[in-house]
């Protein structure tokens, strides 16, 4: 065997190799992605749980605020039923406000401010509300680091063989990020 042909092998060899490095560092991050997503998933059902105790105990002092309840009720049943990061993100950012919407309400009612179900309940929502912002942070950071991976030479020329795709960030709209202004 000559020297061009061991050249030629050596080339095709480390060729190969980073073939397999980049393929397995996209495999990496790929479930590094669905890995936070399901982090999120978890956390989006504990709160879907607590979101009908939540309601039922406000119906109890605030019977009039049928309309606010039923909203709530109904923006937490699109966002269980949502498919996908963008749909998601869109039932969540309208499930969030008609939350906001609620605690609002609640402020109106002294005895139900005082109500220690009422308290816990929502000291369980705050505290998974920040879970979750958590695992947004934690999904988006690792949805950056696919697509990066995606879009640097040479893994964006293998990505696409391979059926990577770039992921979409689970994002909050800038209504959902402002404070619920109450006028009592």
């Amino acid at each position: 065997m000559g020297w061009i042909t061991s050249v030629i092998v050596v080339a095709l060899a480390a060729v190969a190799v980073a073939v397999v490095v980049i393929y397995n560092r996209l495999v990496t991050l790929k479930n590094r992605c669905d890995n936070a997503w399901a982090q999120i998933d978890v956390q989006l059902r504990r709160r879907y749980d607590l979101i009908p105790n939540l309601v039922a105990t406000v119906k109890g002092y605030a019977a009039h605020e049928r309309e606010t309840l039923e909203r709530v009720v109904a923006a937490r049943d699109a966002a269980m039923s949502a498919k996908g990061t963008e749909g998601r993100s869109a039932a969540e950012n309208a499930l969030t406000g008609t939350l906001k919407t609620l605690f609002a309400v609640a402020e109106a009612y002294p005895d139900l401010k005082a109500n220690a179900s009422f308290l816990d309940l929502q000291a369980q929502l705050t505290d998974t509300e920040g879970k979750i912002a958590y695992a947004r942070q934690f999904f988006n950071d690792s949805v950056m680091s696919l697509n990066m991976a995606i879009q640097q030479f040479p893994a964006n020329m293998l990505a696409p063989v391979f059926g990577f795709r770039e992921r979409v960030y689970f994002e909050i709209e800038a209504v959902a990020k402002e404070p619920v202004s109450v006028a009592l």
